[in-house]
């Protein structure tokens, strides 16, 4: 089988179908959020109505909510159109936001997209705490209904389950990731013929694909149909990683499996459970599990369990991704990054995020005990990184795409809308839970912009208190400082500029070397750099070279490894006989410090626990010289 695409001369090309491992991998890494979903929305939406008699209206009407926000949200807004917003093959809020700062023109507008990409981020971590901690809930929880017996021991199974996932990460997910695939294979052959099986039952089921009912819903219950508008959007969770894994895959297999795959037993499953529902109204208590014969319930307990470590994992991953990315674009001191694999630089492990997110979700599901609790502070995060991500599309589409501002504003206004309008419902949960994730977002955003705000400020007092490189190298050859052999290395933010380390070298040990590198590192907007752009050379002077290092935000520096490139561009480079000299700043407020004491507070605890330079760029520590100086900001 094949498909087409159109070619630059008008022609139709035909494109193959990916491999099935591809397929099956995507599965894995991409949909587990998403599909693990059904096991607490749509029961989640109809507690709402626990009020009253549930009958068809309210059934159907929910039913009709669930399939139009996969159609328009997942389908239309994600699948179809912002996957087209690709930042050199990567996706996800950053990337995006990365993307649309190119385009923008004025400080004003660039500050503005800033802000807006950092809270989307932020409100991601948000979701990423909360889904392990439903997600495994909602799986375990299943024991009520296949094993009464066992309903004491969710509890302390969940917390079990979510120890030894985080406890494993260290082991990276190359070896684990094999069996990801095959699993939410299983998993949506499974629900879709669950919910298939009783659609045949009860086909009248069907007749939610109508908006009609959706509309009668929110006409007849009105206030109670906007609160509902809070549930619904559970069953879009996890929409974001279309486009955050994007990378990884490709679009064309995330595409593929959404349009023929996943999207249909997604469907399946929901208006199976509401056909139950109609025919059983006591299946209301766990419509999911109820949907499986008795004999078949605790195997689907385990096999829900695997798909919600599975999702689980799939996030935890991409908070190390976005961690570093935030690191690499200036938001997040340095952390310790491991990488797991020898063949794939995207899996890595953060041992501080991992500890962090283990705690943060130990915590809800110790305070919160159950999915349905937990329900109430989901969605807000959510929700919230839908509406930075329309907000970013409209500039990326308008000015990278040349979508006319109508076309613009007018798409991606409507789905702004539409996110607004599920931001609002959600905004209801906030006494109930729903400041929790919010809190926790506002929490980071202060972190970043604290942290972005003092290295700005630093760096404008280095610029203040620093020497031209052009001034020292042109009185260079009139002084009397003495060389030594070898070859020393100076780290600088600023190529122009005369490292402070250097200086403190000369002032107390009054000496040179032969051969001096004066390297930067720079972090570009594009997801990797290749070799051939990776290093670039210019000799100032005899013996004194600038080098420049770029990376993308997607990759972890290297130093000594980049340095060894040096040869083939002409440069004698021995790893054994090169010193590297580190200025270490000791950060002290000054008599009127330029940002809020709380602040400056956070930006001087950030920077004290910040990982090592050396740690960082992987440099060797036996071959590191130490220059400390106070700096007051």
């Amino acid at each position: 089988m094949t498909t087409t695409t159109a070619t630059t001369n008008g022609e139709a090309a035909p494109r193959k179908l990916p491999p099935v491992g591809v397929l099956l991998a995507v599965l894995g890494v991409v949909y587990g959020d998403i599909g693990t979903s059904p096991l607490y929305a749509l029961r989640a939406s109809l507690h709402i109505f626990e009020d009253v008699q549930i009958t068809s209206v309210e059934v159907l009407g929910i039913l009709s909510l669930i399939f139009w926000s996969l159609i328009l949200i997942v389908t239309i807004k994600y699948v179809t159109l912002i996957m087209h917003a690709d930042n050199h093959g990567e996706g996800g809020i950053l990337a995006l936001m990365a993307l649309a700062l190119r385009v923008s023109v004025g400080t004003h507008m660039r500050n503005v997209v800033a802000l807006v990409g950092i809270a989307g981020a932020c409100l991601f971590f948000g979701d990423g705490i909360i889904t392990p901690a439903i997600s495994v809930l909602s799986a375990v929880e299943g024991l009520e209904v296949s094993t009464p017996g066992l309903a004491e021991f969710v509890l302390p199974i969940s917390v079990g389950v979510i120890v030894v996932l985080f406890a494993v990460q260290w082991r990276g997910t190359t070896s684990v990731g094999r069996a990801f695939g095959p699993v939410m294979a299983v998993w949506f052959v499974v629900i879709g013929v669950l919910g298939l099986a009783e659609i045949v039952r009860y086909p009248a089921i069907l007749l939610a694909i109508s908006p009609h009912y959706a509309v009668l819903l929110c006409v007849q219950y009105k206030v109670l149909a906007f609160v509902v508008l809070g549930a619904v959007v559970l069953c879009v969770t996890g929409a974001e990683a279309l486009y955050a894994d994007m990378g990884h895959f490709g679009a064309y297999p995330i595409r593929l499996n959404w349009t023929f795959f996943v999207l249909p037993s997604l469907v399946l499953n929901y208006f199976g459970q509401g056909a139950l529902i109609l025919r059983d109204p006591a299946a209301l208590a766990n419509p999911f599990f109820l949907l499986a014969p008795a004999w078949a319930r605790l195997p689907l307990v385990i096999l829900a369990t695997m798909a919600t470590v599975i999702a689980s994992q799939a996030l935890i991953s991409g908070a190390y991704s976005v961690t570093r990315q935030c690191m690499q674009l200036g938001f997040l001191p340095r952390m310790t990054v491991r990488h797991t694999s020898i063949t794939e630089e995207g899996q890595i492990y953060m041992p501080q995020v991992n500890a962090a997110l283990m705690v943060g979700v130990l915590m809800l599901v110790l305070a919160f005990k159950s999915s349905g609790a937990l329900a109430a502070a989901y969605g807000i995060a959510v929700t919230g990184t839908f509406m930075c991500t329309c907000v970013l599309a409209t500039v990326v589409f308008r000015r990278q795409f040349h979508w006319s501002r109508v076309a613009a504003i007018g798409v991606f206004g409507g789905f702004l809308a539409i996110d607004s309008v599920f931001f609002a419902a959600n905004a209801l949960k906030i006494p109930n839970g729903g400041w929790v994730p919010l809190a926790f977002g506002l929490a980071l955003m202060a972190l970043m912009t604290s942290w972005k705000r003092g290295r700005d400020l630093l760096l404008a007092r280095w610029k203040q208190d620093s020497l031209p490189l052009s001034s020292f190298l042109a009185r260079l050859p009139q002084s009397r400082t003495l060389r030594v052999p070898g070859m020393a290395v100076f780290l600088t933010g600023n190529p122009d500029y005369v490292p402070t380390a250097l200086l403190h070298n000369l002032k107390h040990n009054k000496v040179l070397h032969e051969r001096v590198l004066f390297v930067t590192v720079l972090n570009v907007d594009r997801p990797e750099v290749g070799r051939d752009r990776r290093t670039e050379v210019e000799e100032l002077v005899p013996g004194v070279h600038r080098v420049v290092l770029r990376y993308g935000f997607m990759e972890s520096p290297n130093i000594p490894r980049a340095l060894e490139d040096l040869k083939r561009l002409g440069v004698a480079f021995d790893p054994m006989q090169v010193s590297y000299f580190l200025g270490r700043e000791v950060m002290v407020p000054a008599m009127a410090p330029k940002m809020p004491l709380w602040r400056l507070w956070l930006f001087l605890v950030m920077a004290r626990n910040a990982v090592p330079a050396t740690e960082f760029f992987r440099i060797p520590s036996d071959r590191v010289v130490e220059l400390g100086v106070r700096v007051a900001i």
